[in-house]
């Protein structure tokens, strides 16, 4: 039952090796710059930039570039959109950065990305920025060897979107915490509300991507243990593991998790929900913002409660961007500054206003006009509290391709969760080093 896994292996092995009897590298025209310290930054230039963001985050921000150029017409910023799965943003960024590009200057770096980026020389450690008043796991997410090589912009923590109304028509006093309870509450509500009837149970993002890894994380994380420890050693073979992802499996083989889920991703699953094909839909906050739009099926209808967990009330995954310096732009000091306006407070206040995106500022959780306008944020900051960060290791994509490709094999009943892990833990030992 292997196969799946050793005939990749062996593809990989046989490019790896003609690259090496060639003398070629992955398309790189130079090799990235050495690590350099923050005395040695030239944060000197000034002209136009570009800032690199993916498909939903790149949308969110066109106001705010807009607001800037309007200002600063000699310092023009470019807008570049990537895929909206992290893993493509991953591949076109890494691809950039081997080929030294200098287009590409301020980078929306997802908080799994520093190690790597940080460690290979192609982001610049940064000085000058007070992130006193930022959520401290914000500003571990962008530190590297002590160093700070990216200024948190967004945070982020999972939260559980729920029907109060099929819940009170079911009997049902508070949200579930356990999936066992969401097995149950689905059950009430199913029996209890008509249009409900046909409706799937718990839907996430289980297409194989990152979010597939994210969902994993959690699953884990809830059951008292972790895939890689925090000092970087795998524990993918560990009794927590397994408990975590036997129990994903589990919601799958029974129906609790619908099987079109193992296709979606983040808007996939949103559409489900607000389409009424959902009862419960574990998420990122920036759906909060298109459930409560004027056109939404659900504006009114829906609310928010932490997520559930395998033996206990659930555990986040921590989730959010930093924006970093491309050691390879030019114009670093009209970066620098661009940086630092969308880190202000006004700046990030009205962002988290309009977008309903976790700030990375913690006075703003407790804000009496955003709390208003989004009830969540209470929620939301105690989701980001005890969140738990994804292995934070040069080698992510790696670690990320390895814990995809298990997953993948068990849900699609290629493997059993045991011997998956078992050889999730050998590759990662294998990575790891």
């Amino acid at each position: 039952m292997l196969a799946w896994r050793t005939r990749a292996a062996g593809v990989v092995l046989t490019l790896a090796s003609l690259l090496v009897m060639t003398g070629c590298t992955t398309g790189a025209l130079e090799p990235p710059p050495q690590t350099p310290t923050v005395a040695q930054v030239d944060f000197s230039g000034r002209g136009p930039i570009t800032l690199v963001a993916g498909e939903i985050q790149a949308q969110l921000l066109e106001a705010e570039v807009e607001a800037w150029n309007t200002d600063h017409a000699d310092e023009e910023v470019t807008l570049v959109q990537l895929p909206a799965r992290a893993d493509g943003q991953h591949d076109d960024l890494v691809a950039a950065f081997e080929k030294s590009q200098d287009d590409y200057a301020v980078i929306s770096m997802d908080v799994v990305w520093t190690a790597e980026f940080a460690d290979k020389g192609w982001v610049l450690p940064l000085s000058g920025i007070d992130t006193s008043a930022m959520l401290p796991s914000a500003v571990d997410s962008a530190t590297w060897n002590d160093e700070l090589y990216g200024v948190p912009i967004t945070s982020n923590g999972a939260l559980l979107f729920i029907r109060p109304d099929w819940m009170t028509a079911a009997g049902i006093d508070s949200p579930p915490t356990t999936f066992t309870e969401v097995r149950a509450a689905c059950a009430a509500i199913k029996e209890a509300v008509d249009e409900a009837a046909d409706a799937d149970c718990y839907g996430s993002q289980f297409a194989s991507y990152e979010g597939l890894v994210v969902n994993l994380h959690e699953f884990v994380e809830s059951s008292g243990g972790h895939l890689v420890s925090d000092d970087g050693v795998p524990t993918a073979d560990g009794d927590a593991a397994l408990a975590g992802l036997t129990a994903l499996k589990s919601l799958f083989d029974d129906g609790t998790i619908p099987s079109a889920a193992r296709d979606w991703s983040e808007e996939e699953s949103r559409a489900a929900f607000e389409q009424g094909e959902l009862i419960f839909l574990r998420t990122w906050p920036y759906a909060y913002a298109t459930f409560d739009a004027q056109d939404s099926a659900v504006r009114g209808k829906f609310t928010v409660a932490p997520i559930p967990g395998v033996n206990g009330p659930g555990v986040s995954t921590l989730g959010g961007h930093n924006f970093a310096i491309s050691a390879f732009a030019e114009n670093r000091a009209t970066a620098l500054d661009f940086i630092n306006q969308l880190a202000s407070h006004d700046a990030m206040a009205e962002r988290t206003a309009r977008t309903a995106q976790a700030p990375a500022l913690i006075d703003l959780y407790a804000d009496n006009d955003l709390v208003r306008q989004y009830p969540y944020l209470p929620v939301l900051e105690e989701s980001i509290v005890r969140a738990r960060p994804r292995p934070q290791v040069v080698r992510y994509d790696e670690v990320s391709q390895a814990i995809q490709e298990t997953v993948d094999a068990v849900l699609s009943g290629d493997e059993e969760p045991a011997a998956g892990l078992d050889l999730l833990q050998q590759e990662l030992t294998e990575i790891l080093g």
